[in-house]
């Protein structure tokens, strides 16, 4: 039963708790072989990190807008989560990450080979965990959710493919709409569309309003992803990721597109040498120097100027999307989500 005396931060720690409290039961712990007890505590890292847990929260709102029980979508939701934490690991490894959640990514900690099998087995555990809803939605419930989870899997992979491709092409020659359409797919999707799109088919929500929520979703998640690019930039420490990790990373940004557009030729060749080393051939005087430049063409502003008109743009889908809402406190807890979700500070 939704609790209308929660704020929305209270509401998306008391989801997010249920959600990884049923994780926790879920990932192994023992075995009698010492490295397969090692392995388990690695299948736990990432999910026992610092974490926002928007995504589970997001998922279980829907549901109770739409007249459904919240814990029937406790599994789907801890499936989301599963699903970000193997995708993580693998996007560190990608990316040369150094933190995640205030940590050392973990194929710091345990070497590249040993992080990619915890992911493969996470994602494993992902499939697993989805299939206890047959115990509790039924065969045809099931299969509708594992269709959602295929579709998800396939739209960030692309997604992750562009981002990656740009980077080993070298490719400075994008527009505001290359990103939006990359973000569409690597963050829109998991982030916002699918798990509205989870919670209403929990809920049984009519095919008209599904079809609604990819706009709804797409929006959202682009709003989210150009307030992620930002907090990276301006790290606070409740953040949990490397201060201007992006730029050490040459991530194609939204800021840093603008940048490039707005400023002079000199500069654009130099930001795209600096942008174009390796990683490790990277020192912080020229990341200042790129912040520098972004400051200079305002750039972060502009950014963020966009996600909120994303995030108005949201917000209107919104009421269309939820009109035949059934509970009108979840229906408001999601409307303070969506705010919640584009002026998070981390």
């Amino acid at each position: 039963m939704f609790d209308r005396r929660l704020n929305i931060e209270d509401i998306v720690r008391t989801y997010r708790q249920e959600v990884y409290t049923y994780i926790d039961a879920k990932l192994p712990r023992s075995h009698a072989h010492s490295d397969i007890v090692t392995f388990y505590e690695m299948l736990r890292d990432y999910p026992s990190r610092p974490s926002k847990g928007l995504r589970a929260a997001l998922c279980m709102l829907t549901c109770e807008a739409f007249g459904g029980q919240r814990d029937l979508c406790i599994p789907t939701a801890a499936a989301i989560e599963i699903f970000q934490s193997w995708v993580l690991i693998h996007d560190d490894i990608e990316d040369d990450s150094e933190m995640r959640r205030g940590q050392p990514v973990l194929h710091k900690k345990f070497g590249i080979p040993m992080a990619i099998n915890a992911g493969d087995a996470l994602h494993g555990k992902m499939w697993e965990v989805l299939l206890e809803n047959k115990r509790i939605l039924g065969e045809s419930k099931t299969l509708s959710i594992l269709e959602e989870f295929c579709k998800m899997v396939n739209e960030t992979t692309e997604g992750q493919h562009l981002e990656l491709t740009w980077v080993c092409k070298r490719r400075w020659d994008l527009v505001d709409e290359d990103y939006f359409f990359m973000c569409g797919k690597k963050t829109s999707w998991y982030t916002a569309i699918t798990p509205f799109r989870l919670g209403a088919i929990i809920a049984d929500a009519d095919k008209h309003t599904l079809e609604q929520m990819v706009h709804l979703g797409y929006k959202l998640g682009l709003a989210f992803q150009i307030r992620d690019d930002a907090l990276n930039l301006m790290a606070e420490e409740k953040y949990g990721k490397e201060a201007a990790g992006d730029i050490y990373e040459s991530k194609r940004t939204l800021i840093l597109i603008d940048a490039l557009k707005r400023c002079s030729a000199e500069e654009r060749e130099k930001a795209k040498q600096i942008l174009d080393k390796p990683r490790p051939s990277k020192n912080p005087e020229e990341v200042k120097w790129i912040l520098d430049l972004i400051n200079k063409t305002n750039s972060l502003q502009y950014a963020l100027g966009v996600a909120e008109k994303l995030a108005q743009e949201a917000k209107q889908y919104f009421e269309e999307v939820f009109k035949e809402a059934q509970c009108a406190e979840a229906k408001d807890a999601i409307r303070s989500f969506i705010e919640y979700m584009v002026s998070r500070r981390w």
